[in-house]
């Protein structure tokens, strides 16, 4: 069982880390192009919660259940997860004056942790 749980994490860090990355590059690029950062930061949710969904589908948590029924689930859950992004994002900006570079890189930390808590508890359960 340990072993199972080790190799579960260490998949879930590896794809992290690839829809981190997806995340940062849509969001930087958009940054980078002059687009606001609310608008930057949806567009990189948007894309990282697909490319997110697939890989954990198929590699962290190798589920053989409805596609469609596990989306759902997982949209759900990481709507809450972008609603806290949005919101510590927009509290690090607008009210302690972080730039936008690294109030993404301080929200992620917390993003990560729910997502994982949320994929393991409740969408692949």
């Amino acid at each position: 069982m340990k072993n199972k749980v080790t190799k579960e994490l260490a998949a879930y860090f590896a794809v992290g880390v690839l829809t981190t990355i997806v995340n940062f590059v849509v969001y930087y690029s958009m940054i980078f192009m002059g687009f606001d950062y609310k608008i930057s930061n949806t567009a990189a949710f948007i894309v990282s919660v697909i490319f997110a969904f697939i890989t954990n589908k198929k590699y962290v948590f190798l589920s053989d259940k409805s596609y469609y029924n596990e989306f759902i689930k997982f949209s759900l859950g990481r709507l809450f997860t972008y609603i806290l992004d949005i919101g510590t994002m927009i509290l690090l900006i607008e009210v302690f004056s972080v730039s936008e570079y690294m109030s993404k890189l301080w929200t992620n930390i917390l993003v990560i942790m729910a997502n994982y808590i949320i994929s393991k508890f409740w969408t692949f359960k």
